[in-house]
């Protein structure tokens, strides 16, 4: 990925992650690449980029709420979400709006504070109801209209890493992450 990839950037994207207070994402397919593994004793099993977990504790470390919606039930989710201090996680959710909508309240915040990433049709309502869209670069194309922005990675690949990162420089914190790395 190029050093400036965050550069040029529409002023009204950048307007709406300026914005934002609570991140929230979906597992499969965007925390994941999408593909259910399953061990012969039929355990479940995830792989999770590295770079989007650092992603979401930078946030965290900036004074930004985290939450993990996921319609499906997973113990590496949990684990995971637990790894990452997160804790906003919604498991078994049908209804990922309903779901961000709970968390909203309960944080105080306004639906236009709030980002929401991810990648097929059950997305979409928590998507439409977010100040700030993300689809993944390998999203369903009907996710992809709703969106405000596609990140160039696809899910599992560092895709959440990259919303991170656009919130981070839209709030004017890019400096003070390199900084902080040196």
């Amino acid at each position: 990925m190029p050093k400036d990839y965050l550069a040029d950037l529409p002023a009204d994207l950048l307007a709406r992650a300026a914005k934002i207070r609570l991140a929230a994402f979906d597992v499969d397919g965007t925390l994941t690449d999408g593909r259910l593994l399953y061990s012969e004793s039929g355990h479940e099993t995830k792989v999770f980029h590295v770079h989007d977990g650092l992603g979401m504790k930078r946030l965290q470390a900036h004074g930004i709420e985290v939450a993990i919606i996921s319609a499906r039930i997973s113990h590496p989710v949990a684990l995971r979400a637990e790894e990452l201090d997160i804790a906003h996680v919604y498991q078994g959710q049908n209804n990922k709006r309903e779901s961000l909508q709970q968390i909203i309240e309960a944080l105080n915040l306004q639906p236009e504070q709030v980002a929401f990433v991810g990648d097929d049709l059950p997305d979409i309502p928590a998507m439409r109801m977010a100040g700030l869209a993300i689809a993944v670069a390998n999203a369903h194309p009907w996710v992809v209209e709703q969106a405000h922005w596609q990140t160039r990675l696809g899910g599992g690949m560092g895709a959440v890493r990259e919303a991170c990162d656009l919130i981070l420089h839209a709030q004017g914190k890019t400096s003070a992450e390199q900084e902080h790395w040196r």
